[in-house]
């Protein structure tokens, strides 16, 4: 066999995922189950570590539904090395995928395909060695699950071709697959459900089984008849097999009465009668026979694999890759996230840069519409925090249940009362707890960072979820990087770094005799050697640890290094006031302060932006019943000038949340008037059909008034024609009614022509004889109808029946010749 065709440097080169293959014959496609830590120099992952990142790629990859899947995942996650294109298009596959999700038709799933067992067959076909049944039965459902995705997407493009583009990538790798029917038909011909191959996959094995039942039916036979004829022993023996030989076990070691070979004794005694030995020397010999003619059909098998090998191998590949996918898609229909908008930094004013955010509620962004953000996340949530807070939920209403179920058993079983109140007192308890866990959800936090932002201060008190607040944000920008939806509100807007960096926590280092503040200073100094204009860099409590007045003066250094020539974006923490003051001299320098409830004396956890933190400490101490004393000399010693500085920032803060108020109220405002406006809208609508069917209604009154005029008229000339009176004895009276009765069937023909009916032609009326003309009329001519008394012109004349047909005015008439005068 020629060598095989190489695959991927890893699974993971599917977009850099480091996921090791060993490139050699019969040996391939070995995931490493570890993280590469080695190809990651340490700064970059100490910045993982504390941001929790292995957690969250754990999280994501449990989503898998295969072992090959999940460490794929993690692999591909933790590497972080995509480059803008290939995030771009890790993130188009999650679309995709919760499209097909979406649509109901498709089936991602790859729980039922085992593609371990897979990778085993495929190796073994390399090696020229037969499969084992389920190997092939792994095989076959693997090529049955890319033939389902393949007949879903047909389906789905003939019922609308725009499917296609919108599914891409993914619309393009399931196509790309081969699948050869004839491997598919072969397999469920020869092996069995359960994993076993089939009598009828070929003759000899079919022969051979016959021959194994057979002899298995006589011994078990010659067995039943021994054991019968064992009188006082016959209750405690049995038959089993040992060894793939049919035996009698008894109880005791006490003499048998048929002779037999002993093999083994002690508290009881295996025993091979002699009799049988002939019998189970030919059952060994068949049930070799059996393994040869199954290792002859799963060879026939392998050998048709074989030619199918490497789109096989391919099949694997994507199975994997769309195993990944389907990890991401359903972390993000999970956990609620949202398509980010990425973009390369230096493209901000380019094709690639990303719309102002406009959310449903477009009072969002009323106050300044064309703002630009170079990082947009509202409402995001800490993964980590959201995935623990659901797992307490979750646990919490498990034990309401159990609880339950337990009062339920207890009461069926009638038990005393003091079992049951304390029964029904935990079940309270638990109760009480799914419900503060329901009433207190993870609080999200809103980043609005504008262009012209390069560092961001954040002050706040301990516990105020600053921190909380800088692995969400560096959380949110590797989900985007690694193609995963970001945990906020619709419309994130979140730039692609090449790498992010971030000191957080105690890193005092005892093997390096480093100190807390060693240990940051260090960290920090190969974070800036390291950062480019692309990266994101999170410092948390810069300066601390050491002389308040150095370590502000330190901190300030060091922030506007970053802000000169460091990353792209900068996010620091501190207590520290003065670093405040640096937005005052510096426009790259941004304010935000953890809003702070001091009715409650806790935190909201919510940002308060541009405004700067103040300190809470003393206010605190009094509110907390510190003696005056204390309080009044603390305030003294802190200073007027800075007690001015806060009262100032106190009302910022307090203008800000009013200002925010007015903007909740306004947005309140204007949903209102959407409401208004939609039912004004309704309500037009209504009108509109309204007067329709009052038209109709008129129109209709019209038509049936016109029908009743020209039935009496009708009837009218009918009484005329009959009438034996000749028209020199008509009375003045008499055309003068009838004239009326003309007039008043043209003006109802008039009204009907104006509300757009169309009235039918009067029919054919027959006057009475007035003077009779020697001479038919010629088509053109003028003539009178006394009848009318009008003037009508003459359309058709028939001069064999001596009639012609005249227009008077909109009436059509058919008149006998003598009827008219020239």
């Amino acid at each position: 066999m020629s060598m095989p065709v190489p695959l991927f440097a890893a699974v993971g080169t599917i977009h850099g995922c480091p996921i090791n293959v060993i490139r050699r014959r019969n040996a391939y496609f070995k995931v490493s189950s570890s993280m590469d830590h080695h190809n990651l120099s340490k700064v970059k992952s100490n910045s993982l570590r504390v941001l929790e990142w292995d957690k969250l790629c754990h999280s994501v990859a449990s989503f898998a539904r295969t072992s090959l899947g999940r460490q794929a995942t993690k692999a591909q996650l933790w590497s972080l090395d995509q480059t803008f294109q290939e995030s771009l298009r890790l993130l188009q596959e999650t679309n995709a995928a919760i499209l097909m999700h979406n649509h109901d038709s498709f089936n991602l799933d790859l729980t039922s395909v085992d593609l371990a067992l897979v990778e085993s067959a495929i190796k073994h076909a390399r090696r020229d060695l037969p499969l084992d049944a389920n190997e092939a039965m792994a095989l076959l459902s693997l090529l049955q699950f890319v033939e389902a995705l393949q007949l879903s997407l047909k389906a789905a493009i003939k019922q609308d071709s725009d499917w296609y583009k919108q599914f891409m990538p993914l619309s393009e790798m399931i196509t790309q697959l081969v699948v050869n029917r004839s491997i598919i038909k072969l397999i469920q011909q020869v092996i069995d459900e359960d994993g076993s191959v089939k009598d009828s996959a070929s003759s000899a094995l079919k022969k051979a089984r016959d021959q194994v039942r057979t002899l298995e039916r006589k011994l078990h036979q010659l067995m039943d008849k021994l054991i019968r004829n064992e009188t006082k022993e016959a209750a405690l023996m049995v038959a089993s097999s040992v060894g793939g030989r049919w035996c009698i076990s008894s109880g005791t070691d006490q003499p048998t009465g048929f002779k037999g070979l002993l093999l083994s004794s002690g508290s009881g005694s295996i025993i091979e009668p002699l009799a049988a030995v002939p019998l189970n020397d030919e059952l060994q010999q068949a049930r070799a026979l059996v393994a040869k003619a199954e290792a002859d059909v799963l060879l026939m098998v392998t050998e048709k694999i074989q030619m199918d090998l490497d789109d096989i191998e391919k099949s694997l590949r994507t199975a994997i890759q769309l195993d990944m996918i389907y990890a991401r898609a359903t972390y993000s229909l999970s956990y609620g996230g949202t398509y980010p908008n990425i973009f390369l930094p230096e493209d901000i004013d380019g094709p690639l840069m990303a719309e102002p955010y406009r959310s449903k509620d477009k009072t969002s962004q009323a106050s300044n519409p064309k703002k630009e953000w170079i990082f947009y996340l509202p409402k995001a949530y800490h993964p980590l925090l959201l995935q623990q807070h659901r797992e307490k939920l979750s646990t919490a209403r498990k034990n309401v249940r159990s609880a339950a179920a337990e009062i339920r058993r207890r009461k069926m079983q009638a038990e005393n009362m003091a079992v049951k109140g304390e029964a029904e007192i935990d079940l309270s308890s638990l109760q009480k707890q799914v419900r503060a866990l329901e009433e207190a959800p993870p609080v999200p936090v809103d980043f609005f960072i504008s262009q012209k932002t390069r560092v961001l201060v954040i002050t706040g008190p301990n516990t105020g979820g600053k921190t909380i607040c800088l692995k969400t944000i560096g959380l949110a920008a590797m989900m985007a990087k690694s193609g995963l939806h970001v945990l906020s509100s619709e419309s994130a807007k979140v730039p692609w770094f090449d790498c992010v960096f971030a000191d957080i926590g105690d890193e005092q280092s005892l093997s390096q005799s480093l100190s807390t503040f060693s240990g940051h200073l260090k960290q920090i100094s190969e974070i800036q050697s390291q950062s480019t204009r692309r990266s994101l860099v999170l410092l948390d409590e810069v300066g601390a640890g050491t002389n308040p007045l150095e370590g502000a003066a330190l901190g300030m250094s060091l922030l506007e290094s970053f802000a000169r020539s460091g990353a792209l974006l900068t996010i620091a923490t501190t207590h520290h006031g003065e670093l405040k003051t640096l937005k005052y001299s510096n426009d790259a320098f941004e304010n935000a302060c953890m809003e702070f409830d001091e009715e409650n004396f806790k935190p909201t956890y919510k940002i308060l932006w541009g405004v700067p933190g103040r300190s809470n400490a003393i206010n605190i101490a009094e509110r907390l019943g510190v003696p005056s004393s204390i309080v009044d000399n603390a305030r003294e010693l802190y200073g007027a000038a800075s007690a001015e500085i806060d009262e100032v920032i106190m009302d910022m803060e307090t203008y800000k949340q009013k200002f925010q108020e007015l903007i909740k109220e306004s947005r309140h405002y204007l949903t209102m008037s959407r409401g208004l406006h939609e039912k004004l809208l309704v309500s037009r609508r209504k009108l509109q059909d309204l007067g329709t069917q009052q038209r109709y209604k008129k129109m209709r009154e019209l038509s049936e008034a016109a029908a009743v005029a020209r039935s009496t008229l009708h009837k009218k000339v009918r009484q005329l024609r009959t009438s034996t009176m000749k028209q020199s004895q008509l009375s003045k009276a008499s055309k003068r009614k009838l004239a009326n009765n003309y007039k008043h069937a043209t003006a109802v023909e008039n009204e009907l022509q104006g509300t757009n009916m169309s009235s039918s032609s009067i029919q054919v009326i027959k006057q009475p004889q007035s003077e009779k003309i020697t001479e038919l009329p010629r088509v053109g001519d003028t003539v009178h109808v006394s009848s009318l008394d009008k003037r009508a012109t003459v359309l058709k004349v028939d001069t064999s029946k001596e009639e012609i047909v005249v227009q008077a005015g909109i009436m059509k008439l058919k008149l006998k010749a003598t009827d008219v005068q020239r």
